[in-house]
């Protein structure tokens, strides 16, 4: 997969390109472009942005060198098969139905905005769909594009180093992720819950069940009610710890 982003401040994504996802990219499963939009500015100080017609606080990103940068890149090649993404608190939230859909991508281009954001012909023209990660304002779109990243580059097959660890965590399973513990036994007092050193992973696949059903009722009951409404595939032991946690 190949991920654009097109920024004015490309040096904040260095933290992205390490660690896992940088393995990936020396593999060749993903490829990082970051292109500084400032480098498209017709203007001698390399100028982005510029006051608001109608006036109102704050400077607006300038269309041409976000349209530069965009043409650089051929995002105008194929339109039809590039997504076109950009950062914005008005966008739809960002869930896991889309980060599944985006993973299945080829090639996404991420627009990030910062002072009140880019001139709306931008938008227009390149027809780009605005994604949210939440109903907050953030001062720019590069953390919310890291978000965007790490959340859908995992998913790549080939990205996370042991096969189906990417569906096996946390909120893909439609739970929260149950309590986990690693060495010693004990620290100070604390002790691993006894059935976890039973070797027996039938009954530590149902605790772990129980646990993340017990947690999700109380964290993220919107969660656990659209889990017990969409659950049909449980086994009959599920099933009864199901049962146990709704009463």
């Amino acid at each position: 997969m190949k991920i654009n982003v097109l920024t004015l401040f490309p040096e904040m994504f260095s933290a992205v390109t390490g660690s896992i996802l940088g393995r990936a990219c020396e593999k060749g499963i993903l490829e990082f472009r970051f292109i500084n939009i400032r480098d498209f500015s017709q203007d001698k100080h390399k100028k982005a942005d510029d006051y608001t017609f109608g006036g109102g606080p704050g400077l607006l990103m300038l269309a041409d060198p976000i349209f530069g940068a965009l043409e650089h890149i051929d995002a105008d090649k194929d339109r039809d098969k590039k997504k076109l993404l950009y950062m914005s608190p008005r966008g739809k939230v960002l869930d896991q139905t889309k980060i599944e859909e985006l993973a299945a991508e080829k090639e996404i281009t991420i627009l990030c905005g910062h002072y009140e954001g880019v001139d709306q012909r931008v938008l227009d023209y390149w027809q780009m769909e605005e994604v949210s990660i939440g109903d907050y304002v953030l001062t720019g779109g590069e953390l919310a594009a890291m978000v965007l990243m790490d959340s859908v580059a995992r998913l790549v097959p080939g990205v996370l180093p042991r096969e189906g660890s990417a569906t096996e965590e946390s909120i893909y399973s439609g739970l929260l992720e149950y309590p986990q513990y690693t060495k010693p036994r004990d620290y100070r007092g604390m002790e691993v819950p006894e059935i976890l050193l039973s070797g027996n992973h039938k009954l530590i696949d149902l605790w772990r069940f129980e646990e993340a059903l017990r947690l999700t009722k109380e964290v993220r009951p919107d969660l656990f009610e659209k889990f017990v409404r969409n659950r049909e595939d449980l086994t009959k032991d599920e099933r009864k710890v199901l049962e146990k946690i709704l009463k």
